[in-house]
Formats: C-alpha cells, structure tokens, sequence
C-alpha cells in the first residue's frame, strides 16, 4: 500500500495541473473602451488561480519524490508516471496561460479584429518541448545527478509568476511590456530552447555529492529573498535567471 503513497501525490499535481488549465481556460479576455479611444485591458481573476494551482503542482511535484525516497518505493512506473503529470502541469497549464497573454495583447491592438488567432497558438511550443525533453530524460542514465536543459518544473512556476506580476504591477510601463505579442513570442522560444538543451543544469538531488555547488545555490536564494523584499513576484524570474546563470557558470563541476 505504501508503495502507492507517492503515486497519489504525482495523481495531485495532475489535479491540480488540471485546475490549471480549466482556471486559464475560462480566463477570457476583458477590454473597454474609453472615451479617448484607448483600450483598457483586464486580466480576469481566474487567470490568477491557474498561478495558485500550478503552485501546488510544484509543491506536490516536490513532495511525491521526496516520500518516494523517504520510504524507498522508488519505481519506474512512479517515474513515468511523474512525467505524465509534470507535461500536463508545467507544460500545458503554463501554455494557457501564455494563451491568454497573447490574446490580451493582440485585443489591445486597435486592429485586433483583424489579427488572425492561430499565431496565439504557439503558445503550444512550451507543451512540446516540455514532452520532448521528459521523453529524453526517461531514457537518459547519465540524469541522476544533474540535469540537461532546464527542468520542466521550473518553467512552469516562472510562467505562473506572470499574472501575479501583472497584477502587482501599476507602472504602465510593465503593463504595456508585458502585452507585447513579441515579448511572449520571445518568451516562448526561449523557454523552448532551454528545456530541450543538452547543457548541464543543476539538480538540487546532485549536491550531496558537490559541495563546491552549495555556496552559489545559496547565494542565488539569497537573490531571491532580497528580490523578494523590493519586488515580490519579480523574484521568480530574477531567481531563474540566477539559476541559469550559477548552471552556466559552473558546468564543469556539475558534471564531474
């Protein structure tokens, strides 16, 4: 029975990956007209859910592995199963939500009834890289104490952080950015190509064997708290980018 344990916790980050998707699914796109002329754009509230929701994906992501170990029912079919979950979770849910950012973006065009929705779908990258790159790591041995490419995971929260940093935000400078259909197409590429690299990543599970990495993980928390202080969810994307960075940087002794 206790072998199950950490499968019902990977079947809740499914569930919630899920909530995710129905959440950013239902979001729809809310504009108004003013007497200028100009657009007014609203994110609705249940766009922020979908954040909340692949949240405790993460939380649950973390902790069926962690009883996994802690009780020593590690399996392969827990693996796959893991796998299933996170594509849903980190990939789908968070390319719904970048969706609907394109959506806003181009509603806010006064041509919008003009623009064509299919360029809103590739949006639908970040799912396929995402399976791609779990596809490879399932069949990779050399993964156990670090990564190739960035964790699916990761870029999932790093998209969920962007409604709540649209929402935080009052400076028409962040707002107007974070409408741009070209920031989010550059978004996507990006977050693509970074989860389908071959380059070294850290691996949280790969310290115990070098220490040498624990003061560079500690200094890019440390980021993330003082980020955290002066621009709260910003800190999301300041931590990835210092992750990538510590990645980079010390790539060398990740492999070794």
């Amino acid at each position: 029975m206790k072998k199950q344990i950490p499968n019902f916790i990977t079947l809740l980050n499914l569930f919630f990956g899920c909530m995710a998707i129905m959440s950013a699914f239902q979001a729809g796109t809310m504009a108004s007209v003013e007497e200028s002329g100009a657009i007014t754009i609203e994110i609705p509230p249940a766009i922020y859910y979908a954040s909340l929701y692949i949240a405790l994906a993460g939380l649950m992501d973390f902790f069926d592995g962690f009883v996994a170990r802690l009780l020593k029912v590690s399996s392969d079919m827990g693996k796959q199963l893991d796998s299933l979950a996170d594509v849903v979770s980190f990939g789908v849910a968070p390319a719904f939500i970048v969706l609907q950012f394109l959506r806003l973006s181009m509603a806010s065009d006064v041509n919008a009834l003009a623009t064509n929705s299919v360029w809103s779908f590739a949006a639908f990258i970040i799912p396929m890289a995402g399976a791609y790159r779990l596809a490879r790591f399932n069949i990779d041995t050399q993964q156990t104490t670090y990564f190739k490419g960035v964790p699916i995971p990761m870029i999932g929260i790093l998209t969920a952080a962007f409604p709540l940093i649209y929402w935080q935000a009052q400076a028409s400078f962040m707002n107007k950015f974070m409408l741009s259909p070209l920031f989010w197409y550059a978004y996507i590429l990006i977050v693509s190509a970074l989860m389908v690299m071959k380059t070294p990543m850290l691996a949280l599970k790969g310290l115990g064997h070098k220490k040498s990495l624990i003061l560079p993980l500690i200094l890019v928390v440390l980021e993330v708290l003082i980020t955290a202080i002066f621009f709260k969810w910003l800190a999301i994307p300041f931590g990835f980018i210092g992750y990538c960075l510590v990645s980079l940087l010390y790539k060398k002794t990740i492999t070794q």
